[in-house]
C-alpha cells in the first residue's frame, strides 16, 4: 500500500511542478498500476481533470470486470465528481492520503459499499496545507467555492 501511495504523491508533486494543484492518484489492478494521474485543471484548462479522473483516463478503456478488481490511491479525499466516477465504474476500494485539509464524499462511498481507508499521511497533509496557504484562490476555484 505504501508503494502505491508514494506513486500518487509523486504524481501530485508533478502537478505542482507544472503550476497545478498537488493532487495525485494511481489506479491499481492486481498489484500493478494501470493508470496514474494528477490534477491538471490549470495545465489543460479543464473542468474535470482531477487526480482520480486523470488516472482513470490514463488507464484507458477497461472492461467492467477490471474496474471491479481495482484499488484507487489518491492523495486527497475524493470530491463528489471523483466519487461519482469511482461509483460508476464499481471500484471497490479507495485509499486516501489525507482528509484533514478537505473532506470529500467519503460517506457516500461507504454508503455504496466501497471500502475507504484514510492514511492521514504527513506528506499529503503538508503538501496540501502549503498549497492552500500559498494559492487560496486557486484552491477555492478547484473545490467550487
Amino acid at each position: 500500500m505504501e508503494r502505491f501511495m508514494s506513486e500518487a504523491i509523486k504524481a501530485a508533486q508533478l502537478g505542482l511542478s507544472e503550476g497545478g494543484i498537488p493532487i495525485g492518484a494511481v489506479l491499481v489492478h492486481k498489484g500493478k498500476i494501470i493508470g496514474r494521474g494528477h490534477n491538471r485543471r490549470v495545465q489543460k484548462g479543464s473542468v474535470v481533470l482531477h487526480g482520480e479522473t486523470d488516472a482513470m483516463e490514463n488507464a484507458g478503456r477497461q472492461r467492467a470486470s477490471v474496474y471491479r478488481d481495482c484499488v484507487i490511491y489518491t492523495t486527497l479525499s475524493p470530491c463528489i465528481m471523483c466519487t461519482g466516477t469511482i461509483l460508476l465504474y464499481g471500484i471497490p476500494r479507495v485509499v486516501i492520503g489525507e482528509n484533514k485539509t478537505y473532506l470529500g464524499a467519503e460517506d457516500l462511498l461507504r454508503q455504496k459499499g466501497v471500502v475507504v481507508e484514510v492514511l492521514q499521511d504527513s506528506e499529503c497533509i503538508r503538501m496540501m496545507e502549503a498549497f492552500i496557504k500559498e494559492k487560496p484562490e486557486l484552491w477555492n476555484e478547484d473545490i467550487g467555492v
